[in-house]
């Protein structure tokens, strides 16, 4: 089956190349992290003050998508129903993000237990939707958070050509958030037109929906991120959101697009601006890959992350 996998690599590997630099928020720290160096992608040594993993491996929100990809790799027969039970064998019970989950309860009583957690790190969307796999509920979704892990889990199942219909399905296994749906579905909008051969998706978005009383506050919240083009990007995102939520994850994700013009540049702008950036590079490394094909992603970069191979072998 045709795919458009290269998008979903151009998405791992900027997850992967952002990964030990994830959720540093004091942007003068991180810049003493980065100093002297062009560029401070897969940094040897674990920066983040949250969790470590191995250089090379990806966030919780890449492999949301790679246990998606997993699943379509096993066929495409009846994917909602396995990509569920490969949710609850990748992230629930028995699986190391089970393990440091249950961890971290035990350290919230400690005052400052960040750094404690060896290994990868669970998210909010991710422990509900084990929560309610496990009691067979028929929404799965998380709903107390507003983030990427629905845009993360459905990429590989859109770069397969499933329609937007269906992906809303798969979007809602992870997440039931309106504000969590409607931005997926506007990352995937914007990918889909640059996949079709848009010099400009983020304009002919705003073209063809400018009447579209449901994505009315995504265009609006585009055209202010517009306002502040040339200001630096690292006080665009501190101003937009440095956090997962959206809407700032999105709106800062735009500003490193209209700033950058390939795939590098954009990664590392956003690396550089600190907080969660592995959220955002998950979209951005998806939209340049789409924007500007599979050779416009670092060949050194694929080489370093670890599960490249897996995404290379399908493609």
């Amino acid at each position: 089956m045709k795919n458009n996998l290269h998008v979903f690599l151009g998405s791992t590997v900027a997850d992967a190349a952002a990964r030990p630099l994830h959720w540093v928020y004091n942007q003068k720290k991180l810049l003493a992290f980065i100093k002297g160096k062009k560029d401070f992608t897969f940094l040897k040594k674990n920066k983040s003050p949250f969790y470590s993993i191995k250089t090379g491996k990806v966030s919780g929100y890449n492999d949301i998508g790679q246990v998606m990809l997993k699943t379509l790799i096993e066929g495409h027969e009846n994917i909602e129903k396995r990509f569920k039970k490969n949710i609850l064998n990748n992230f629930g019970p028995g699986s190391i993000y089970w393990k440091n989950y249950n961890l971290r309860k035990k350290y919230k009583k400690v005052k400052d237990w960040r750094g404690i957690i060896k290994g990868p790190w669970i998210h909010q969307n991710i422990i509900e939707t084990v929560k309610n796999i496990k009691k067979e509920k028929k929404l799965t979704g998380g709903k107390k958070v507003n983030e990427s892990d629905g845009f993360c889990a459905a990429l590989p199942y859109f770069l397969y050509g499933y329609n937007f219909k269906n992906l809303k399905k798969i979007i809602s296994i992870v997440t039931v958030s309106k504000l969590s749906l409607k931005y997926a579905l506007v990352k995937f909008h914007l990918i889909d037109l640059a996949l079709k051969g848009s010099k400009d998706p983020i304009k002919e978005f705003i073209l063809k929906y400018k009447n579209n009383a449901y994505f009315k506050s995504v265009i609006t919240g585009i055209k202010k991120v517009k306002k502040i083009k040339k200001k630096s990007h690292p006080f665009a995102v501190k101003k937009l959101g440095m956090a997962c939520s959206y809407p700032g994850t999105f709106e800062s994700s735009i500003h490193s697009i209209i700033n950058s013009t390939n795939y590098k540049s954009a990664i590392l702008k956003t690396i550089k601006a600190g907080g969660c950036n592995c959220s955002r590079v998950n979209f951005i490394g998806a939209y340049f890959s789409a924007l500007k094909g599979v050779n416009s992603i670092p060949k050194n970069w694929v080489k370093k992350t670890l599960i490249a191979k897996r995404i290379l072998n399908q493609i």
